[in-house]
């Protein structure tokens, strides 16, 4: 029997192609966080009782984690503003980050370059990183004799339409790199699903935490940002560093489990 596998599909940055002289506006992150079917109850209970030992908790709508929420102490994070309930939070998220069984596969373009080397022709950016994903995800899918599928953060809906025909793309017609039944024989639905931030998905929440840490972890990596020093987000990096898909053979990250386009 076929291992199941679920990737959990969210962004960083902006998905036009305006501003783009200031870095914030220049670059896209796509993060997705593969785990086995099997794991993922187990992320989601130690997830909510991470979130008992430090939030308000109301079972029945249960805080949800959300970078920008933490950071600016938003609702039950105000708690974060006492500094040793701060330190024991990130302590924690880092243990938990570390005791964590999955995978990544995160991709940053430079949409700069991309617009002014296509222009018109150029492809949505957030779609162009989706079918970048899935060639690794699949890749990893069909090496291992897996099969999964895909949940990506709703966006809204003229962007989830979007985002639905931009995986059916893929998955019926390929990528100027794979055939479609390369995508086919690993993906367990043609349809790619979607759910809000507020649903509680334990993993679109890690991808959250994620998305933007690893996507300047890459841009590092480019040299194309400058370094930030000994920020939170270069300790969460640190512990999730074994955790990339990588070439099974050769190990390594660049290019299987970190791609920048």
């Amino acid at each position: 029997m076929r291992k199941r596998f679920r990737i959990y599909i969210d962004e960083s940055g902006d998905h036009t192609y305006k501003q783009l002289k200031h870095p914030a506006n220049r670059y896209l992150g796509l993060i997705g966080c593969v785990f086995e079917f099997e794991k993922i109850e187990i992320f989601k209970r130690n997830l909510e009782e991470f979130k008992q030992k430090f939030l308000t908790y109301d079972p029945d709508l249960p805080p949800i984690l959300h970078r920008n929420d933490i950071i600016n102490r938003r609702g039950c994070f105000g708690r974060l503003c006492d500094t040793e309930v701060e330190k024991k939070f990130n302590n924690d998220l880092l243990d938990l980050l570390k005791e964590t069984n999955f995978k990544i596969i995160a991709v940053v373009i430079d949409k700069k370059n991309h617009i002014e080397k296509y222009k018109e022709a150029a492809f949505h950016p957030y779609h162009f990183c989706l079918a970048a994903i899935l060639e690794r995800y699949c890749g990893f899918l069909n090496f291992t004799g897996g099969i999964g599928d895909v949940l990506g953060e709703s966006r809204g809906g003229k962007e989830d339409k979007q985002l639905k025909e931009a995986y059916k793309r893929v998955y019926s017609k390929g990528t100027l790199w794979r055939e479609p039944n390369f995508f086919q024989s690993a993906l367990s639905s043609k349809e790619i699903k979607s759910k809000p931030k507020r649903s509680n998905i334990a993993g679109l929440q890690l991808a959250d935490i994620l998305a933007y840490p690893v996507k300047q972890e890459i841009l590092l990596d480019n040299k194309r940002i400058s370094d930030p020093g000994d920020v939170f987000g270069k300790k969460i990096c640190r512990v999730i560093k074994t955790k990339y898909n990588k070439h099974l053979y050769r190990g390594y990250i660049k290019g299987y489990g970190k791609i920048f386009i």
